[in-house]
């Protein structure tokens, strides 16, 4: 998968150092995949939740930050919408964010 907006995950963990780690990983993998479908996700990443219009929520750092990503399965595309701590991610609307 392509991934855009790893800036947003690195502006991310210079303010949240503990997430620097799981993030770095969690890009790496994600960059080296080719995901077609949300199942093949969930293969990948068991506790991610599929949400609506394409995102997935993944748990960061043994869950203790939330980050949403909406995929383009067909082009093989990422899109980085949303990364913060749960408190945060409490007030969006994860489809639409």
């Amino acid at each position: 998968m392509r991934i855009f907006n790893k800036s947003t995950l690195s502006e991310f963990w210079k303010k949240h150092k503990d997430a620097e780690e799981s993030l770095k990983t969690w890009y790496k993998n994600a960059s080296k995949t080719e995901w077609k479908k949300p199942r093949d996700v969930k293969k990948m990443f068991a506790k991610a939740s599929i949400v609506a219009n394409n995102r997935v929520v993944f748990d960061i750092n043994g869950g203790s930050y939330r980050l949403v990503v909406e995929f383009n399965y067909d082009f093989g595309l990422g899109y980085i919408r949303f990364i913060g701590t749960h408190s945060d991610y409490d007030k969006i609307d994860v489809s639409t964010c």
